[in-house]
């Protein structure tokens, strides 16, 4: 089953700032889907960007790496919500990712808070996408347990 490997493209028309493109994913999630400028830059909504991207992925990941662990554990999870705040901020020329919230609200019965948190904790510092984050110097967790 293992190494998997995942792709992902970009098509990119014109120059700059004046310059659009387009994703695409190896699953088709995403189609020729619009990104430039204005939906990273500014707050046009008629695309995506490399920061939102990178939050969905980093959640998602943490998400499933929390439920694994739970199962391990022994506790079933019933539901879990996370939020990924991805913040880009500039840095001399250019930009940098100087931090990640993550936020997470999840029913796991018959768990308590302090086998929550620390499960919560392992996953985030655990899953692969966190591992591969690594140089960005503020990643955050908020667990909530919601009692289900």
């Amino acid at each position: 089953m293992y190494p998997i490997e995942k792709t992902a493209s970009v098509h990119w028309d014109g120059a700059g700032r004046q310059g659009r493109g387009a994703i695409s994913t190896q699953t088709a999630a995403l189609s020729a889907y619009p990104y430039g400028f204005g939906s990273r830059f500014q707050d046009e909504r008629r695309g995506t960007n490399p920061e939102e991207l990178l939050a969905a992925a980093h959640a998602a990941c943490f998400t499933m790496a929390f439920s694994f662990a739970c199962d391990k554990a022994g506790f079933a999870t019933s539901s879990i919500d996370t939020r990924a705040t991805v913040r880009l901020v500039s840095e001399g020329e250019g930009f940098t990712i100087d931090r990640i919230a993550l936020q997470m609200q999840a029913v796991v019965p018959g768990i308590d808070e302090t086998r929550f948190a620390m499960i919560a904790q392992t996953a985030k510092t655990s899953c692969p996408l966190s591992k591969a984050l690594a140089a960005v110097p503020d990643v955050t967790l908020e667990a909530t347990l919601v009692q289900g």
